[in-house]
Parts: C-alpha cells; sequence; structure tokens
C-alpha cells in the first residue's frame, strides 16, 4: 500500500491511479483495528515528503493539523474519518458533537470574493440573463440573435454599438446559456501567438468532447490585419465561433474577408427611458448598501439619464458617484450635478469625430447658423482640435461658398491664422465669426460642380490621353519651336479686350462646357413651402 498524496488515505499501489482519478472516493485500504504492533506488511506507508506534493494539498495538511485537536479530520470528499483508540470505542460522545460542529463551521465559512467588493457599480450590475438585457431588440423576446443563441446555434457575428449598449453583456450572457467553452481575449492583450494556442486548444476540445469554443474579442477593431487573418481558417472551418465587439464602423475597421465570415449585428443606441429602467433597477438593488438621501430621487435619474447619452455604464458609474456624494453633509442636489463629469460623450478618433465634422459642415451649408453653432461648441467643448475645425472652414469656404462670394476663403485663412496664433480657449471666438458668416452667406457650387465634370469626363475612353492643341504647347527648345510648338497661339493680352477666335480643349472636347451657368442646382424640395 502507499499513502494517497492527496487525500492521506492508504490505498493499493495497483489502484493509486483509479483512486485519484475516482476523485479519492474509491479503492480505499482499510486501516487495522488491532491493538497489537502491526504488521510490517501493515504498517502505513511513509507519507510523501511535502517538498513534492503540490502547494494546494500542503495547504491542505496544514489546515488538517491545525485542526486535529479541535475536530474529526476531513478529506477532500468532505467525509469525516472518526479517530479510534485501542478498545476500538470511538471518542467520547460529549465531545464529538462540539468537534463536529467546529469542523462544519469551518467547511462550510462563505468565501468572500474580493472583486465583487471592489468592483465598480456598472460590472455588479451587469444582467445575466438575455430578460435583463435592455433596449434591445435583438435578444428580446422576439429577437432574431435570442432565437440563434436558445437553439445554441451561435454563429461568429461582430457586434458593432456605441459604448455602453451591451456588447460584452450579451457576448457573456451566450457563454452561460450555450454548452460551448467560452475564452474571453482583448486586443490590447493579446497577440497572434495566444491566438493560435487557443485554437489548438479549441481542436483538442472539439476533437475529445464534440464541445465547441466561443472566443470572444473585445475591441476587435483595434487587431491589426494579421491578427484578423489569424481568425480566417479556424472561424471558416467552424472550429470556433468568434463574438467580435467594435464601437467603430465594422466596414472600415474589419478586414472584408473576416467580414464575410461573420453577421453583422448593429445594437441600438439606449434611449432615455432604458437608462432610467436600469438606473432604477440599480437603486432598488444596490441602494441599501449604499443609503443614499432623498436627493437621489426620480428627478436626479431622469437626469443622470440624460447626461449619459445612450451609455448604460457610464449612467451606473455617475448614479454611484451621485449615491456617495449624497451622504455628505449640507449637500444640495444642484452641487452634486455641478459635480459629475461634464465631458460630452465623443471620440476623437471614431465615428462620433467624423460624424459631427460632417453634421457641422452641412449646417453651413444648409444655411442654418444655429445648428452650426451647435456642433461647433459641441466639438470644442469634447477636446477636438481647433485647428481641424479650421481646415475644413477653409474647405466649405471654396466647395460651398465659392463663386457667391470669394472673400469667405480669406477670411477662412485668416481664421486658421489666427487660431494657430492664440488658440484655445479665445479661438473659438475666431471660430464662430467664420462659421456664423459662411452660414449666412450666399452659395454657389459652379467651381465645385465644374471641377466634378472635368474629373468625370476623364474617366471617359480615351479622354485622358488626348494630345494637348500644338499651338498651346510651350516651346523651350529649338527643336520644339522647329516642330511649331505655340507658333500659331494668340497672345490674348495683345488684343483689345483680350478677344481672340482660338480654341484651348482638344479637338474631341470642344464645345464641351463643364461650368454651368448657374450657381446651385434646380431640385425643388417638396416639403419646402411656397413663398407668399
Amino acid at each position: 500500500m502507499v499513502s494517497c498524496p492527496i487525500c492521506g488515505n492508504p490505498v493499493s499501489s495497483l489502484k493509486i491511479n483509479d483512486h485519484i482519478d475516482s476523485d479519492c472516493q474509491q479503492f480505499i485500504e482499510e486501516p487495522t483495528s488491532s491493538c497489537g504492533d502491526p504488521s510490517p506488511s501493515q504498517k502505513a506507508p511513509t507519507p510523501v515528503p511535502a517538498f513534492f506534493q503540490p502547494s494546494s494539498t500542503r495547504k491542505l495538511s496544514g489546515q488538517r493539523d491545525a485542526l486535529s485537536d479541535a475536530s474529526p479530520i476531513r478529506n477532500l470528499n468532505g467525509k469525516r474519518t472518526v479517530t479510534q483508540n485501542c478498545s476500538g470505542l470511538s471518542e467520547d460522545n460529549a465531545t464529538r458533537p462540539q468537534r463536529d460542529e467546529a469542523a462544519e463551521s469551518v467547511s462550510k465559512k462563505p468565501k468572500v470574493n474580493a472583486f465583487q467588493r471592489v468592483a465598480p457599480l456598472a460590472e455588479r450590475m451587469r444582467p445575466r440573463t438575455l430578460d435583463e438585457v435592455c433596449g434591445q431588440e435583438l435578444v428580446g423576446p422576439s429577437g432574431i440573435l435570442r432565437g440563434l443563441i436558445e437553439e445554441d446555434r451561435v454563429p461568429s457575428m461582430i457586434l458593432w454599438g456605441g459604448p455602453g449598449t451591451g456588447k460584452t453583456t450579451i457576448a457573456r450572457v451566450i457563454a452561460l446559456m450555450v454548452g460551448s467553452r467560452f475564452v474571453e481575449i482583448n486586443s490590447t492583450s493579446t497577440g497572434v501567438a495566444e491566438c493560435k494556442k487557443i485554437f489548438a486548444e479549441s481542436k483538442s476540445e472539439l476533437g475529445l468532447t464534440g464541445r465547441k469554443t466561443i472566443i470572444f474579442c473585445d475591441e476587435i477593431h483595434r487587431f491589426s490585419k494579421s491578427q484578423q487573418d489569424v481568425f480566417l481558417g479556424p472561424v471558416e472551418s467552424g472550429q470556433v465561433t468568434l463574438i467580435g465587439a467594435t464601437t467603430e464602423n465594422p466596414s472600415f475597421k474589419v478586414q472584408n474577408a473576416l467580414l464575410s465570415r461573420c453577421r453583422t449585428f448593429t445594437l441600438s443606441k439606449l434611449t432615455d427611458e432604458d437608462i432610467k429602467s436600469i438606473l432604477d433597477r440599480a437603486l432598488k438593488t444596490e441602494g441599501p448598501n449604499y443609503s443614499p438621501s432623498a436627493l437621489v430621487d426620480d428627478e436626479l435619474l431622469d437626469y443622470l439619464a440624460k447626461f449619459s447619452d445612450g451609455d448604460a455604464r457610464t449612467s451606473l458609474n455617475l448614479l454611484e458617484l451621485a449615491m456617495n456624494l449624497s451622504k455628505r453633509p449640507e449637500m444640495s442636489k444642484d452641487e452634486i450635478k455641478r459635480s459629475l463629469t461634464k465631458t460630452l460623450v465623443y471620440d476623437r478618433a471614431g465615428d462620433q469625430h467624423y460624424d459631427t465634422i460632417s453634421a457641422f459642415h452641412k449646417s453651413i451649408r444648409g444655411s442654418d447658423p444655429d445648428a452650426a453653432l451647435y456642433y461647433l461648441a459641441r466639438m470644442i467643448q469634447s477636446g477636438e482640435d481647433p485647428l481641424y475645425i479650421a481646415r475644413r472652414l477653409i474647405v466649405v469656404a471654396s466647395e460651398d461658398i465659392g463663386l457667391a462670394d470669394n472673400s469667405m476663403l480669406t477670411l477662412a485663412m485668416s481664421t486658421h491664422s489666427a487660431v494657430e496664433k492664440i488658440g484655445l480657449p479665445e479661438a473659438r471666438i475666431n471660430l464662430a465669426h467664420a462659421t456664423v458668416a459662411m452660414a449666412l452667406s450666399p452659395k454657389s457650387t459652379r467651381a465645385y460642380r465644374g471641377l466634378n465634370g472635368a474629373f468625370a469626363a476623364l474617366g471617359e475612353p480615351g479622354i485622358a490621353g488626348l494630345p494637348i492643341p500644338i499651338h498651346l504647347r510651350n516651346a523651350p527648345t529649338r527643336l520644339m519651336k522647329e516642330l511649331g510648338y505655340g507658333k500659331e497661339y494668340k497672345y490674348n493680352p495683345n488684343y483689345r479686350n483680350g478677344e481672340v477666335v482660338q480654341d484651348y480643349l482638344p479637338e474631341e472636347l470642344q464645345g464641351r462646357q463643364f461650368l454651368e451657368d448657374r450657381d446651385l442646382g434646380t431640385q425643388i424640395d417638396p416639403e419646402l413651402k411656397p413663398r407668399r
């Protein structure tokens, strides 16, 4: 016999592996109850030195030694081993209940999860079921994604949505509902080598147990091309199921080859009502732990819901801060609002960056100074580069105002120079000046549309390579002059009013007009009310 290195029970040397495989429950040899000295064959084998035992076994052995004087010994299976004296009788019945109670208290002592204590409110309130996910019809009672999840037919997918809309939550709920192995990685800390290792483990898991692996990749748009390409084979073969989450447009940030192998689901931006219901649930669940004052009421929750701009995580973080601030003496509701974060939801490197400058440009084009000022203030408040805004104003001056008011280009250039010289916060006034002036200016796109017409002509067969008329060619050498380059050219300043009869376009394009006579188009908006 040998002593099991895990539970310490005597086991036949031929059965030690089977004993360990049975979780130390079977193939245990019965110890002798004789008072005499056991024979050499009956002596317990020398226990395995602690140095060669796993750290968990050494720790367990130390705990058993500490409890040996106060409680019966318990093995890893939870069974109590009653010690016997030489007469074969058990311990005193009066002391055994006390020892049993002490052992029970030690074994049943709840483990405190330190992460749960320090996790922010947004993490503690993360939904655990699809019914708790708020504001997303995809996983609603009749949602298409919910049906796939409940049938355990989860496809490889890209979850596209703004921050705080539930991308990570839905992925983790999928992990709880389906029977697949779930691996969560992050593009900022996982490289190609780690991904290949996960693929190898997934292949082994699929071959041995038939269980597939779901890989959740947060911020997948931050993966490089080589990192995204490593998923192509395993995803296409069905070896793994990829769930990627991104706040950026996957059409621009995810490789087309990987995107074609995944289904893209767009998550809706949460409404103020959705955020309000999330805050109500959090206040009902976590409120007693904080004991917030009466300042945290429905009015404050409405304010937080509007301020968070559809981001559930932001709203819960603000609620947690508000509950802490409300317990301070002499704290008012207005002071709580002023103490909250004032940074707007704006990503200078993402879609918000381009969407906002686009709305700013189109508001000036539409001669709406109020909307233009709103988007200007929104960009400045969110930390946008003021020179980026000034450069866009230079474009607006020529693209949309153009020939209707040539002075706007000069104003735009002066505005860029002023912003570059003085910077914010004073430069905001220069930007507002140019923005309002351009919004109120008459508009003309003649030059812009004319250039586009010329580019369109170059796309026609044979137009881009037409020979330049010989009288318009430059003749810097004697040979070129002898060939007649520029010979018949009429120098306009030598003629009255500069008027001459001369062709400037190639022969195939003569009579072609690119610059139109009108400043704007001819379409009429059917929603426009007729003027009286």
